[in-house]
């Protein structure tokens, strides 16, 4: 009696937490499971914890089958099978399959990079200090983060990445001075969660800040507590390979080459095949394919590019159909700042730049030369994220704002 109780409390247990862990930290297990961000964000906060009560359960299960004859073993087999998937699955997928490069990024000059990379292939570029690195989508899909210790131009500067948003981000990984240990977790509202393991929390990837450290109190764009408590974002922006190459010839390309361990180069070849049917879908069609969004905003197509910038409470975004049509240049003021979004079809790149001069800019280059002088790029720009995303997590932009707009002026800006 006593075995077949701690056999079916056992299981109850383990079967229990290991479904939870499948359906919010499995990724793919959202195409038919839809989660709810606080699940997510509890899982990913205990993630160790509930795993070792889990398998303790399971443990405890097996011990009352073998040692008291607590239930049959054709259960305990099928149970065994249940406990390898849904705790094996979403830990190899997370853990190995979506290891990152934070640290430890190859770098390579252009002539290398002109092996695996097509000249009309978008990349996502940060610079400092005429030092420059370039991230194909294709390159950085599936490890997401990639940096190295030489940091960008004496910077410590790393590029984050989320596919399902085609969103590329530059942030300092840094909070109030302490580095980040970033690890890959989970992606909610189509946009990507790291987790800061020194402290267990998550970052929401398009934010930058931790959760616990979320002012619940926010009036628009959702902030910090304090200024400080967030990664500080690096200028980013998107152009093709080919405009890299003009611009910086003698740049850096993030190539993610495969692994010299025979069983990672298999589980990296079949995450980027389900990476790339997904993602390849997520571009083509309109519905997301994984469909854990809050909201919904038919302003635009789901999947329309969209240049966004936030700066303070304020947030508005543009598409380059629209910047193009009003002669490649529009200005605006957006958190009480005026700002230019240039396209420059030269180094096919558009940018977003303060313009401090008091003046409407007329003329404005790839490089921030205008007919008011040299202008500095906005940190803020989220280039080329899909509509659906930055409506998600800034319900209350403007699209394609001319002129003076809503001047919400306090200083955070997430």
């Amino acid at each position: 009696m006593a075995g077949n109780i701690l056999f079916a409390l056992g299981l109850i247990v383990s079967l229990g937490i290991g479904f939870v862990y499948f359906r919010d930290l499995g990724d793919v297990s959202q195409m038919l499971l839809k989660v709810k961000r606080e699940n997510m964000v509890r899982f990913i906060r205990h993630e160790y914890r509930l795993i070792a009560i889990g398998l303790g359960g399971f443990l405890i299960a097996t011990l009352a089958h073998f040692l008291l004859g607590g239930g049959p073993f054709w259960v305990w087999v099928i149970a065994t099978l249940l406990t390898v998937l849904l705790y094996g699955f979403p830990y190899v997928w997370v853990h190995l399959g979506l290891r990152n490069q934070l640290n430890d990024a190859a770098f390579f000059p252009i002539s290398e990079a002109r092996k695996y990379v097509g000249p009309t292939a978008p990349v996502i570029v940060i610079e400092n200090d005429g030092h420059a690195r370039a991230h194909p989508d294709a390159q950085i899909m599936r490890p997401h983060l990639a940096g190295d210790t030489n940091g960008l131009g004496g910077e410590d500067i790393v590029m984050t990445y989320c596919a399902m948003a085609n969103l590329g981000q530059g942030y300092a990984p840094r909070i109030e001075g302490k580095r980040l240990d970033l690890e890959v977790l989970a992606q909610h509202g189509n946009n990507l969660i790291l987790r800061d393991n020194e402290t267990g929390e998550p970052i929401q990837h398009i934010y930058g800040f931790r959760e616990a450290d979320r002012d619940p109190n926010a009036d628009g764009p959702a902030c910090p507590l304090r200024p400080e408590a967030q990664m500080k974002p690096w200028p980013t922006y998107r152009m093709t390979f080919r405009g890299f190459q003009k611009a910086f010839p003698e740049g850096e390309v993030f190539l993610n080459k495969p692994s010299s361990n025979p069983l990672l180069r298999l589980l990296d070849m079949a995450t980027e095949i389900t990476f790339g049917w997904g993602i390849g879908r997520q571009h083509q069609e309109d519905a997301p394919v994984m469909d854990n969004m809050d909201r919904s905003d038919d302003r635009l197509p789901n999947k329309t590019y969209v240049w966004g910038i936030t700066i303070g409470k304020d947030a508005a975004c543009w598409t380059d159909d629209f910047v193009i049509e009003n002669d490649w240049i529009v200005n605006a003021t957006v958190g009480g700042r005026d700002v230019v979004v240039s396209l420059d079809p030269k180094y096919e790149s558009l940018g977003v730049w303060y313009n401090d001069s008091g003046t409407p800019v007329t003329r404005c280059d790839f490089w921030g030369m205008s007919d008011q002088g040299k202008l500095q790029r906005v940190e803020t720009l989220r280039a080329g994220v899909f509509w659906h995303v930055w409506a998600e997590f800034f319900p209350e932009t403007d699209i394609n704002r001319i002129g003076t707009g809503a001047e919400k002026t306090d200083d955070v800006a997430a």
